[in-house]
């Protein structure tokens, strides 16, 4: 099976210790669901031949990944991809049919119900597409709620919810019933509830989907805040590509239960794995999201040290802009260091595909 854990990953991520890590974990679903990820025949046939021959669906085919620790670790892939059983498992809503799966070091699947039920309550929280807010309770109660299920006193737990309220901009409406707010209130108040237990993690099984394109990129922003302001370990499934990029600091892309690439955006946009993940990304603007360092050369000696200055982070937009106001190439400064410079040559041949045209600077 692919495993594509050995893919490039940012440097922040690989220096972290992982959350969660998971070997080689299959879901299969089917009378036989125990005999295919042990058997190689079995293991290797495409989704309709197994099912003709066994009656099974294999939604999550031998995956492994590591989910480090203050990331936004972002599960891709169309409808039937397996990205939402995988997201389950994880904190097994669904059991895992075989493999290893970690959290923190302890072994997930060795938990029994009543450590299984303080990992979800304290630890690891959801948001859900369907906001599964009670009707009949206020803002404040619903937010309240999974606190009120870990005996939290009411003054406490009053006192967490008001304060998750105001951190995800719904100050003034604590009174309010779910009947009363707009689809993107209803889903604030699911993202608070989850936050108001202070999890390690929070997993988010495409949340947004249901919202309108204005509302769901308002929450797309609400969840980089979050996570710039808290540096809380996120994983987020989701259909959307732009989604993906946009919030994103890795990503694993799947089809058809498998794994096909992981990377940061910048890598599965600029280093496609295969023809599939190729076709995935053909629309992407590129521009948007490769950064400086794909089309930096190095500085010559000739070359004049004033022209328009970026850092490594910088996209290629952003940098085009600089070098088409000054007319000169840019430097790519950090930390007071010229790692090198970027050109219009450089630039255009990135947009267009092509690479930099000379050899990458190392950082």
């Amino acid at each position: 099976m692919t495993n594509p854990e050995h893919m490039m990953s940012n440097d922040r991520s690989a220096a972290a210790a992982p959350v969660f890590s998971v070997r080689d974990l299959w879901k299969v679903f089917g009378p036989k669901a125990g005999h295919v990820p042990g058997d190689r025949e079995l293991a290797a046939l495409p989704q309709a031949e197994l099912r003709e021959r066994t009656g099974c669906t294999a939604a999550v085919r031998g995956v492994s990944f590591d989910v480090h620790r203050g990331e936004v670790f972002v599960v891709m892939g169309l409808s039937g991809s397996g990205k939402s059983t995988l997201v389950r498992c994880l904190t097994r809503l669904i059991e895992p049919t075989s493999g290893t799966l970690e959290f923190d070091g302890d072994d997930l699947l060795a938990m029994d119900k009543d450590k299984l039920r303080e990992l979800r309550r304290r630890r690891a929280s959801m948001v859900f597409q369907h906001f599964g807010l009670l009707p009949h309770r206020t803002v404040l109660d619903n937010v309240a709620y999974g606190l009120e299920i870990q005996g939290v006193g009411r003054a406490e737990r009053r006192a967490r919810a008001l304060e998750t309220v105001a951190k995800v901009g719904l100050e003034g409406l604590e009174n309010r019933r779910p009947g009363q707010l707009s689809g993107g209130q209803q889903q604030r108040v699911g993202l608070a509830r989850a936050l108001a237990v202070d999890p390690e993690v929070l997993l988010f099984d495409e949340p947004f989907s249901a919202l309108d394109p204005l509302i769901r990129r308002d929450m797309q922003e609400e969840v980089i805040r979050l996570h710039r302001e808290e540096g809380r370990t996120m994983v987020f499934i989701t259909h959307d590509l732009g989604e993906a990029l946009r919030i994103g600091d890795r990503i694993a892309l799947m089809r058809d239960g498998e794994v096909v690439q992981i990377g940061t955006p910048e890598e599965i946009v600029g280093s496609p794995a295969d023809a599939y993940v190729r076709d995935f990304v053909r629309d992407v603007p590129r521009e948007q999201v490769m950064t400086v360092r794909r089309a930096m050369r190095p500085v010559a000696a000739t070359e004049d040290a004033t022209g328009p200055v970026v850092a490594p982070t910088a996209t290629v937009a952003e940098a085009v802009e600089a070098v088409a106001r000054t007319g000169a190439p840019a430097r790519v400064m950090e930390n007071g260091r010229c790692l090198g410079v970027v050109d219009q040559d450089g630039l255009l041949r990135v947009i267009a595909g092509l690479g930099a045209g000379r050899e990458e600077v190392a950082a």
